[in-house]
C-alpha cells in the first residue's frame, strides 16, 4: 500500500501545521518551502482551502487517500455530525491511541511499533495500525517490548495524556476509556471544510 515517504518537515511547512506533533518543523522556518521562502504570495481559492484542510488531516494521521475516504464514508453512516464522527473514527485507530498514551513520540513511531508486533489489545497481539478500538479496550506492550529504548524515551518526555485515555507507566499499558469529544481533538483542523470538499 502506497504511503507518503517524503520529507514530513517540508510537508509541515507547506501546510503550516506540525504534522509530527512536536512543533519543531515550524520553529526555525515558519513559512512554506521553496526558492522564494516567506515572500510567496498566493491567493488560495475556496477549493484550495478545502483541499489544504483535507491534506492537513490526512498527513497528520498518516493515511493514504483510499483509507481516508473509506473512513469518511463510514462516518457519514453514523448518527451525529459527519465531520465530528470522522475525527472520532480517526482518533480511535490503534496507532493513534498508542501515540496518545505516550508510548511513542510521533504517530509515525506509533505506527511502526504496531506494525512490528510490539502492541497488544486486550492481551492479544495486534499488528494492524488501522485497527479500530472500542471504549474499554486495554492497549499494552508485549513483555519483550517493554524495555525498548524508544518507548522508555517517549514515556519520559510525555507530559500530556488526554482524558479519554488512562495509562499505567509501570505496566506500560492503558485503557481507551471513552470516545473523545470534539474539544479534545486537534483544534487547528476545520472538519467542515473536509465535508464540503467531499460533498462537491
Amino acid at each position: 500500500m502506497a504511503r507518503f515517504t517524503g520529507s514530513v518537515w517540508k510537508k509541515s511547512r507547506r501546510l503550516g501545521i506540525s504534522l509530527t506533533g512536536t512543533g519543531k518543523e515550524l520553529d526555525k522556518r515558519p513559512y512554506a518551502p521553496g526558492q522564494h521562502g516567506p515572500n510567496q504570495r498566493r491567493k488560495v481559492s475556496e477549493y484550495g482551502l478545502q483541499l489544504q484542510e483535507k491534506q492537513k488531516l490526512r498527513f497528520m494521521y498518516g493515511l493514504n487517500e483510499r483509507q481516508f475516504r473509506t473512513l469518511f464514508d463510514k462516518a457519514g453512516k453514523m448518527k451525529g455530525i459527519h465531520g465530528e464522527n470522522f475525527m472520532i473514527l480517526l482518533d480511535s485507530r490503534l496507532d493513534n491511541i498508542v501515540y496518545r498514551m505516550g508510548l511513542a513520540r510521533t504517530r509515525r513511531q506509533a505506527r511502526q511499533l504496531v506494525n512490528h508486533g510490539h502492541v497488544t489489545v486486550d492481551g492479544g497481539r495486534v499488528d494492524i495500525p488501522s485497527y479500530r478500538l472500542k471504549p474499554g479496550q486495554v492497549v499494552g506492550l508485549r513483555e519483550k517490548s517493554k524495555n525498548l529504548d524508544i518507548v522508555k524515551e517517549a514515556v519520559e518526555v510525555n507530559n500530556f495524556v488526554p482524558e479519554y485515555v488512562t495509562i499505567n507507566t509501570d505496566k506500560m499499558e492503558g485503557t481507551y476509556t471513552r470516545y473523545p469529544e470534539r474539544s479534545e481533538l486537534p483544534a487547528e483542523i476545520n472538519e467542515a471544510l473536509i465535508v464540503e470538499f467531499y460533498s462537491r
